[in-house]
């Protein structure tokens, strides 16, 4: 029996959406194409895998067993895949570092400049990246390297501090607390922030929300953001506030010329970090981190996270 690699991939996105409509909007296909598909596996498996009921579809007995396998045969031959690129990266002696929102070269100048210093024959490409999901290792899968603010501990994941960045408060110009030079926690610890998709990691997702201070989520939250250019769209429509590295913020405030970058006077720093996969064995990497260990010898007391 010959299986579909798509059709496993069509299967395991309809089980864990749990409605053929909005598994077809993620996929980019049609809701009769993709059912279609579905019905052919089952065909082909002569296995039923989904009971169909008023609200979406849930997965039979069968169903849940042949999930789990489909998920490793998946992640399998996209692990080859990955890998071949990345060694294919490293003959190229190109580095592919990930990033949220703004580039590298925004946030990070002085590392990229002095490992071009370093390492004149080496190129690094940008490459924007989903919210943080977990674990870290996963959602690290297609890249050598990202630059993440506070990113969750992960024992296959080597980090590197980088610097620590002031939380800033993104609010649009007609809000109340938008004439305002500095804000504390309090000020804003009750106001309508910006919500996150449920597939974020929610300590990461949290940590923008101010939860670490408030002790848990924010009382109301508008929006699901999955990645920056949502999040940069929710934050023009004025509908809440947000939380970002002081960075970020000095180059939305010229994107997004409706919305203040407010200082936190009294929020704990966020930490830009470098991290990698250790699995992913690359001299180029190792480079990056050398680099970026010089630069920084001290970041490590900025952050909680263990050393790699």
């Amino acid at each position: 029996m010959a299986l579909k690699e798509g059709h496993l991939r069509y299967f395991v996105t309809v089980a864990e959406e749990g409605q053929i409509t909005i598994a077809a909007e993620k996929l980019h296909l049609t809701q009769p194409a993709l059912s279609q598909a579905i019905a052919e596996l089952e065909d082909d498996l002569d296995l039923r895998l989904f009971e169909r009921h008023a609200r979406g579809v849930r997965l039979t007995h069968a169903g849940g067993v042949f999930l789990e396998k489909a998920r490793a045969a998946l992640t399998a031959t996209e692990d080859i895949l990955l890998t071949a690129e990345a060694l294919a990266r490293i003959d190229r002696r190109v580095i592919t570092c990930g990033y949220l929102g703004l580039e590298p070269a925004l946030t990070n100048p002085e590392l990229i400049e002095a490992f071009a210093h370093e390492h004149a024959g080496v190129e690094i490409v940008a490459e924007e990246l989903p919210y943080p999901s977990l674990p870290t290792a996963s959602w690290l899968r297609g890249v050598d390297v990202a630059i993440c603010s506070n990113p969750a501990s992960d024992p296959n994941v080597a980090w590197q501090p980088l610097h620590g960045e002031q939380r800033v408060v993104m609010a649009p110009k007609r809000h109340r607390l938008a004439q305002r030079e500095s804000l504390s926690v309090a000020d804003v610890l009750d106001e309508t922030f910006l919500g996150f998709h449920r597939s974020i990691d929610p300590a990461w997702a949290g940590f923008w929300s101010l939860d670490d201070h408030r002790g848990g989520p924010a009382p109301r939250a508008f929006g699901h953001a999955i990645n920056a250019q949502e999040r940069f769209g929710a934050l023009a429509t004025g509908r809440g506030i947000s939380v970002v590295p002081a960075c970020h913020a000095a180059v939305i405030v010229e994107i997004l010329r409706g919305v203040v970058a407010i200082p936190l006077s009294d929020a704990a720093p966020a930490i830009l970090t470098l991290v990698a996969r250790k699995d992913h064995e690359s001299p180029l990497v190792r480079a990056l981190f050398a680099t970026a260990r010089k630069l920084t010898p001290r970041a490590a007391a900025l952050s909680l996270l263990p050393n790699d």
